[in-house]
């Protein structure tokens, strides 16, 4: 029972695991979370198709230190994104946070193929974390048993999916973007995609309360930096597309795919050049075009930039063709890796 101001009177006790499985249904059945088909845990040392079986220990180094790092992988019709590139950068990202994988590297994509399998979605994401691993709640990782690899599928719908493979939905219209008042990281943990996403999260919440769809990290020498969950682009009034340099920021698997994809825009003279350079924000405001570029969306123009129209306003005939031409790749790519579900025990 609850007393004055919501405390508890009494507060149970649960003497047996089919006691909290009971609650944690009773919760499930009460609430419209989302229910992940597939987790993979090498704690547990498989794949759980059970939501309520689908937990980390509170001892993770990952969960009350931070110390993990993870990526992602987008799951379009049954095919697996970018799964190569993004487990890449998933190692580079655990060497530099001084975290060793429980497995090859050839066993954690096997490991990721045959979760998603396991799932039977065909449209989605996985998203996959490499840990120092449970142990104790000190600083040290010393104490952890093991390094640990967790990994899970989270289903979009058949809408959801649709929209994705075409392009995001305020594709055609575009968004508001500010300039991020939260510090920025510094380049050592920018460059590192580690679970510590305070600072991104609360940039995030930034743009929210201010109506906008996202922010943008302006460093203190005056450069653009990123999104806090995407990179940037811009395309100047000369034809040139930029995308801010890796060296302070985090290396973007779709933003380095835009880049691979772009210059046959060159080709066809659309634009003039491509490529991945510094460049400051009183330059960048006075670009035609502005976007950002993720995983999750995986393009989406930029109308305006606090306040003031991003060229005239409108989105732009080069943020339109790369959209179509990451969708395409999505579609038939060849950077795309084939789920055997039909393998699936």
């Amino acid at each position: 029972m609850k007393g004055e101001e919501g405390h508890h009177d009494h507060v149970p006790v649960y003497e047996s695991g089919s006691e909290v499985l009971q609650k944690l249904q009773e919760k499930w059945n009460s609430t419209k979370q989302q229910r992940y088909p597939a987790m993979y845990s090498s704690v547990v040392g498989g794949i759980i198709l059970d939501p309520l079986m689908m937990v980390i220990p509170i001892d993770d180094h990952m969960v009350h230190r931070g110390h993990g790092v993870f990526d992602t992988a987008m799951l379009s019709n049954g095919y697996l994104y970018e799964l190569d590139s993004h487990l890449d950068r998933l190692l580079l990202s655990a060497s530099k946070a001084k975290i060793s994988s429980p497995f090859s590297r050839e066993t954690l994509r096997a490991i990721l193929v045959q979760m998603t399998a396991a799932s039977k979605c065909r449209n989605g994401s996985i998203k996959y974390w490499l840990s120092a691993g449970p142990g104790d709640f000190l600083l040290s990782p010393k104490g952890c048993t093991a390094p640990a690899f967790y990994a899970v599928v989270i289903a979009s719908s058949a809408t959801a999916a649709a929209a994705a493979a075409g392009g995001h939905p305020r594709l055609r219209e575009g968004v508001r973007a500010i300039t991020s008042t939260v510090p920025m990281k510094d380049p050592f943990f920018a460059a590192m995609k580690s679970v510590n996403y305070l600072a991104n999260a609360l940039a995030m919440a930034e743009a929210e309360e201010r109506g906008a769809y996202a922010s943008v990290w302006v460093d203190g020498d005056g450069g653009v930096a990123e999104g806090p969950m995407m990179n940037v682009a811009f395309v100047t009034g000369g034809g040139d597309l930029v995308v801010p340099a890796f060296d302070r920021v985090l290396s973007g698997c779709t933003a380095r795919r835009v880049l691979a994809l772009a210059p046959r825009l060159v080709d066809a003279g659309v634009l003039r050049s491509v490529g991945a350079a510094r460049i400051s924000a009183a330059d960048a405001r006075r670009c035609a075009e502005m976007m950002f570029v993720g995983s999750g969306l995986p393009l989406l123009p930029i109308v305006e930039w606090d306040g003031q129209p991003v060229g005239d306003g409108q989105v732009g005939k080069i943020a339109l063709a790369l959209s179509n031409m990451l969708c395409e790749d999505i579609k038939a790519g060849q950077d795309r890796v084939l789920v055997p579900y039909d393998q699936a025990s």
